[in-house]
Formats: structure tokens, C-alpha cells, sequence
């Protein structure tokens, strides 16, 4: 009886000392060691989680059969290959793409992601692997906008949360929401909308598969920022084996004929 009693008192005290660290919002152990490096979680599991709209041709889209293509698609699954994983793509619209990594929804993005400074104070970043010119985009025929200057009080049809839509608040543009490049290209198309920024490839691309679209490009504009991949803070073991993956695909050339292949340019390079 005096080994029940004993135990019995061990663990009203263990419960004591939970309850009391639980209240006070103390962790029980450091979260990192509880959670381990991301990569770890990935090998064990077998598989990474990427987050891709599945709707922006041609970084990310879905083929006349049907089946995710693209140039981020390719660049994700060379990626795992080199992790020694299977990639696991989930599908997101791209305003609520970033908050996926929060909410654990998926382990990284590979979505035409630039790494802004206020973006990074929040996430890890891989290096970048590709570099983009944006295009300054309106209707056919509009007077009122040749240059990125002349978008103040005009409306620009953005997805919100996008780097696009940041150079168009820069330049004093009202934001008009929308889902992806499609639906932006259409407002403009349509006169409800005045401009829009995007990628120039993705234009081009729609371009040259709608050469009677009546929209122009106006003004190229760079980016300031490389693209990358983002994945949650304190993960220094994966970031390490993600950039060591990517220079290596640098290297023997695969970054290269997948920007080619997909972009006709190789814009994978600084």
C-alpha cells in the first residue's frame, strides 16, 4: 500500500507541475527539440508537402489531360528527388498559400514566392532559383497608361498578398482582388480594370496561346526580389539541404533546361 500511496503522490505532483506550466503558458521542453528540423520530418515521412496554386501558366497548371505541369512543378519534384523524398503537391489559391505554412498545411511553397524583406522576417528562405521581369499590362488601345507611373488612381487588378500587387500600391493604384493571372488578365480585357502587373513570361504565354487578346504590355518592370522557396523559421538542417539540392540542379544544368523548356529563356540565372 505505501508503493500505491508513493505513486500516487509522484503523479498528483507531475500533474501539479504540468498544470501549473500549462497555466502560466510555459513549454515543457524547447519547441525546436520537441519538433526536430524540418528535415528530419520529411525523410521520416517519406514525402514533401508543397503548396502551388495549380492555376499560373506556366509555373503552375494543369496539362490538357488534366495532370499539375509547369515550371514550378518541375522544379519542386527535381528537389525532392534530391531530398530522396516524393513530392506531395496541395493545391491553394494564392492569397491563402503563404498562410498554409502556418497552419502546417504543407512544408514548403514553390509558387513563384519572392523573398521580400517582410516576408523573411516571418520565413525562411531558400536561395533563389529564378528571377523575373514583371509587365505592366492594359488594354489595347489605353492612352492613359504607358508606364508603371501612370497607374496612380488608376485600378490594378491584383491577387492581393502578391509582390505584383505591392509595386502597384507603390505606384498609387487602387487594388482591385482577384484569384489568379486569369482573372486579372480577363478584368482588363473587359475594361474593368485599368491595368494589371504581372509576370511578363506568364504574359507572353498567354499571349502566344491568345494572340488576339486585347491586351498590350506597356512597361517592363524587374523585380526586386529573387524567387524562392519559403518554409517556416528554425529549420536550419533543411534550408542547408534545400539550397545544397538547388545549387547542384544549377550545376548540372537541370534549373537551365527546365526555364527552357517551359519559359524559352533561361532566367534562372542573375
Amino acid at each position: 500500500m505505501a508503493i500505491f500511496s508513493s505513486l500516487r503522490r509522484t503523479f498528483l505532483s507531475a500533474a501539479v507541475f504540468t498544470a501549473t506550466f500549462a497555466a502560466l503558458g510555459l513549454p515543457l521542453a524547447p519547441a525546436h527539440a520537441a519538433d526536430g528540423d524540418l528535415l528530419q520530418k520529411i525523410k521520416a515521412a517519406g514525402e514533401i508537402r508543397i503548396g502551388t496554386e495549380g492555376t499560373y501558366p506556366p509555373y503552375t497548371y494543369h496539362d490538357e489531360k488534366g495532370a499539375l505541369t509547369g515550371f514550378d512543378v518541375e522544379i519542386a519534384e527535381a528537389i525532392a528527388r534530391k531530398l530522396g523524398v516524393k513530392p506531395r503537391f496541395i493545391e491553394t489559391a494564392w492569397d491563402s498559400m503563404i498562410a498554409g505554412i502556418d497552419a502546417n498545411r504543407f512544408d514548403i511553397i514553390v509558387n513563384q514566392v519572392a523573398a521580400t524583406p517582410e516576408r523573411k522576417e516571418k520565413y525562411d528562405f531558400s536561395e533563389p532559383y529564378l528571377y523575373v521581369t514583371g509587365a505592366v499590362i492594359v488594354k489595347k488601345g489605353n492612352q492613359e497608361i504607358r508606364s508603371l507611373r501612370d497607374l496612380r488612381g488608376k485600378r490594378a487588378a491584383q491577387t492581393v498578398t502578391s509582390d505584383w500587387a505591392d509595386q502597384a500600391r507603390k505606384a498609387g493604384a487602387e487594388i482591385v482582388s482577384v484569384q489568379d493571372f486569369s482573372q486579372s488578365v480577363q478584368l482588363v480585357a473587359s475594361g474593368r480594370a485599368d491595368a494589371t502587373i504581372n509576370s511578363e513570361v506568364s504574359t507572353l504565354d498567354f499571349l502566344s496561346q491568345k494572340p488576339d487578346a486585347p491586351i498590350e504590355i506597356v512597361e517592363r518592370t524587374r523585380s526586386g526580389n529573387g524567387i524562392a522557396i519559403p518554409f517556416r523559421k528554425g529549420n536550419p538542417e533543411f534550408k542547408a539541404a534545400i539550397d545544397k539540392a538547388l545549387e547542384e540542379l544549377r550545376a548540372d544544368g537541370t534549373l537551365s533546361k527546365i526555364s527552357l523548356k517551359y519559359l524559352r529563356t533561361d532566367v534562372t540565372k542573375d
